[in-house]
């Protein structure tokens, strides 16, 4: 594969990454602000089987491509927009792992109380403070290794 459709399929990647995370985060925010358990409990379930479906292979993808665009251009993993942008992947993917644990417990929670008829209980609201505030993080981890991407310096090669 060329250095350029890698970097392609890379930049792709990392779109539906974000797009899909931002995406998930709105909806699931907005579907928590309307108080309706029966759409937070359909959002929920959509916002789990988003991130199987698209973000868990650009998690997987996006490291695997950018080594091998790494080791194409014969780059040192410790130049420091390459070190950086690992540092705050891996930063992203910290708050990440327990927001997905998070949400497939919310969505259990969600689905029993719309089946029994029940409110939320207040575990629910606990873990939604939880999940939003570990995307902050999260997402300006991810708006900083975009940057880093746009704005690297490889010396003898176009961006």
């Amino acid at each position: 594969m060329t250095y350029i459709v890698l970097k392609t399929l890379h930049i792709l990647s990392m779109v539906l990454l974000f797009g899909t995370g931002l995406g998930s985060a709105f909806y699931k925010w907005m579907a928590d602000r309307s108080g309706d358990v029966g759409h937070i409990a359909i959002t929920n379930r959509h916002v789990v089987l988003a991130d199987w479906i698209f973000t868990t292979p650009t998690v997987l993808f996006q490291p695997i491509s950018g080594f091998w665009m790494v080791h194409l251009l014969d780059l040192p993993v410790t130049t420091p927009w390459i070190a950086a942008s690992l540092f705050l992947y891996v930063l992203a993917g910290i708050c990440w792992l327990p927001v997905v644990w998070l949400q497939i417990r919310m969505e259990r929670a969600a689905a029993a109380a719309v089946s029994q008829g029940t409110p939320l209980p207040p575990i629910y609201w606990r873990m939604a403070r939880w999940w939003f505030w570990l995307g902050v993080p999260a997402f300006t981890a991810m708006v900083l290794v975009v940057a880093l991407m746009v704005f690297k310096h490889i010396p003898g090669v176009g961006s």
